[in-house]
């Protein structure tokens, strides 16, 4: 068994990148699992920046401008369409998130009357018994959700303090990131060995992936939630907007998002018209928005995407998002992808060696 394993170990290990891409591995996992809480601005700075680089490189190619000049105008431009959007649509979803908060009391009586009707109509299916307990285990859990709502609310003070802060921190990180890239590059690879042709190998096929996928994502999530709320309005729905940007919000999380958020569209959809034809419209289409997010935007976005089994991002996303909460649920895919470059690149780069020795 000794033999086998330090057989084993001399043929994974006895490069020298081998050893250097697994060492800058295990160090970037244990700085970011003991430090994320700490780095999440560094974390939402990186994203928005990997978003921003590329407009960023065409001003500068294209339009023969340098690279700080570029980086304060699409900033800037980033910014400002942001401020735009979130001063246009957070009183909107405030609003709405408030009304549909007073009338979730009402539906909650709604849905009690409703299900004590059921052991009449059905009484060889449905007993009354099964249908209190069910309700009285409803009331326990909405006791429980509103506990943590109001622990929430009492640690809202803190954390609008640590929004402010994050509002400036964020955009100056993102300017100096992309200003000085390769300068932090430059200086970041500084304290690397010389023996990481691997590591620069997967780390320039995960950089052009990150980039993508980032990119991809945003576009999908403002496609999803502008067709949903579009089509939330025609079809008056009530929160229509809300209920819209939850929509887009879900694509976050792969397969999980787009279930969970069916929950809230088809309960509102239930009170509002019940079980109506415009009820049935309703569902169709957020079916169809589901279908075409699946089989049309993200083949279309994501198709330099290197391929993933679905089993192998829900696992990715369970597993990233237990470590790392939102980040890791966010960036699950790519961390999957990770994953499967670097084994991938293993064998090829001991191959590569091997005919170079011969």
């Amino acid at each position: 068994m000794i033999k086998l394993f330090t057989a084993w170990y001399m043929r994974k290990f006895s490069d020298p990148n081998a050893v250097t891409l697994v060492v800058i591995l295990l160090c970037l996992f244990l700085f970011i699992a003991m430090f994320s809480s700490l780095l999440m601005p560094v974390f939402v700075a990186i994203a928005i920046a990997f978003l921003l680089d590329l407009p960023v490189n065409k001003l500068t190619r294209i339009h023969a401008v340098n690279r700080t000049t570029a980086t304060v105008a699409v900033v800037i431009t980033f910014i400002g369409f942001s401020l735009v959007g979130l001063l246009g649509l957070m009183p909107i979803i405030w609003k709405q998130s408030s009304n549909l908060l007073q009338e979730v009391p009402n539906m909650i009586t709604q849905g009690k009357g409703f299900l004590l009707t059921l052991p009449e109509k059905y009484p060889d299916i449905i007993q009354a018994a099964q249908i209190e307990t069910f309700i009285n285990l409803v009331n326990d859990k909405l006791l429980e959700w509103g506990e943590v709502a109001l622990k929430a609310s009492l640690n809202s003070i803190s954390d609008l303090v640590a929004l402010m802060v994050y509002l400036i921190l964020v955009p100056l990180m993102v300017f100096f990131f992309l200003k000085d890239k390769q300068d932090l590059v430059g200086y970041l690879t500084s304290f690397l060995p010389k023996e990481r042709r691997m590591a620069t190998q997967v780390g320039r096929e995960m950089n052009q992936q990150i980039l993508n996928y980032i990119r991809g994502k945003v576009i999908e999530i403002l496609i999803v939630g502008a067709m949903s709320t579009v089509a939330f309005i025609f079809l008056d729905l009530n929160y229509a907007v809300l209920l819209g940007v939850l929509v887009g919000l879900s694509v976050l999380v792969p397969y999980v998002g787009a279930t969970v958020v069916t929950i809230p569209v088809c309960l509102v959809a239930l009170f509002q018209f019940g079980l109506t034809s415009e009820f049935g419209y309703v569902m169709l289409a957020y079916g169809i928005i589901q279908a075409l997010d699946g089989n049309v935007i993200v083949p279309l976005l994501f198709s330099e995407a290197v391929n993933l089994h679905p089993v192998t991002i829900i696992i990715a996303v369970i597993f990233f998002g237990g470590l790392w909460g939102f980040w890791g649920v966010f960036f699950a895919i790519p961390l999957a992808t990770l994953v499967k470059a670097v084994v991938s690149a293993w064998p090829s780069a001991n191959e590569e060696e091997l005919e170079a020795s011969s």
